[in-house]
């Protein structure tokens, strides 16, 4: 395999578990935040391919940076994103921290702690909310709100995969340390239900994640572009219906899943709630500078 591209698995957009620049989002902000998700997604299917060696996954990797980079025009959702960063006036830093996950991804199959995927989420999740909001020319005290709400994205994520992942890439974000504290083998995640021990510890994790997003209760709220207001309003509150779910329900067996319909009930609630009270007269949470 010559190139990223070639690894593409076909998943794109449609298939995440959250929106990615629906039609919530204004026109002209579409094209560079899709721009930065197809480059992402390349470099996401490099890193879980089934079928290519570590060596390989990280040569791949580093075409995709040289591409961002202008080293060459090889890749050509590297290129792209690097034509429209340039358009825009953007730093590719955000790509690049991605990057840095991806290489992670391929090199690291453990966490320790809490702490130390926390720091995998600040590569691996932070930089998707950050250049949104750059996109949107967001204040950058925004930064810490979106940073909780996408950590904890990314450990939903985690928890919904915790098997798959496992008996396709041997790969375990369930923190060691909670899973020891459980009484929970590594190997209990390969089974086709959770055990008891292993509920309770996931069941655990959904509620410090439920944590993240009460800190990230007035990111939307603080949000200037209304548009995209809407949009992380609606993802903060999939997000939440989805910690309620994890919370009681076993991965291993059960697709812990919103719906489409549960999904665009979501949208129509939020827009709703926003039109009848309004963005700025009802703030939960507390105001953030500008």
């Amino acid at each position: 395999m010559d190139s990223a591209a070639s690894a593409r698995t076909g998943k794109g957009s449609r298939d995440e578990n959250f929106p990615v620049a629906s039609w919530l989002i204004a026109d002209r902000h579409r094209p560079p935040i899709m721009a930065f998700y197809d480059f992402v997604r390349t470099a996401d299917d490099v890193a879980d391919h089934p079928e290519l060696a570590p060596a390989e996954k990280l040569g791949l990797l580093d075409q995709l940076e040289a591409g961002l980079l202008g080293v060459d025009d090889h890749e050509p959702a590297a290129v792209k994103l690097r034509s429209v960063l340039a358009d825009h006036g953007l730093s590719p830093r955000h790509a690049l921290d991605l990057l840095h996950a991806f290489r992670t991804d391929v090199t690291k199959l453990r966490y320790e702690d809490w702490d130390a995927l926390m720091e995998y989420c600040s590569f691996s999740a932070m930089p998707v909310g950050r250049y949104v909001l750059d996109v949107h020319g967001e204040s950058q005290a925004l930064w810490p709100v979106n940073d909780a709400l996408c950590a904890a994205l990314q450990i939903i994520n985690h928890l919904q995969d915790c098997g798959e992942d496992y008996r396709a890439l041997d790969r375990i974000y369930v923190p060691l340390q909670d899973m020891r504290s459980a009484g929970v083998e590594v190997s209990d995640l390969g089974q086709g239900h959770a055990s008891p021990a292993l509920l309770r510890c996931l069941s655990g994790l959904a509620a410090r994640t439920e944590r993240l997003l009460d800190d990230a209760n007035p990111f939307a709220w603080n949000i200037r572009d209304g548009r995209l207001s809407l949009e992380v309003g609606v993802i903060h509150s999939l997000a939440v219906q989805l910690v309620q779910l994890l919370k009681h329900r076993d991965p291993l067996s059960q697709r812990v899943h919103i719906g489409k319909a549960r999904a665009f009930g979501t949208m129509i609630a939020v827009l709703v709630g926003r039109t009848r009270f309004g963005r700025r007269n009802r703030v939960p949470g507390r105001r953030l500078p500008t």
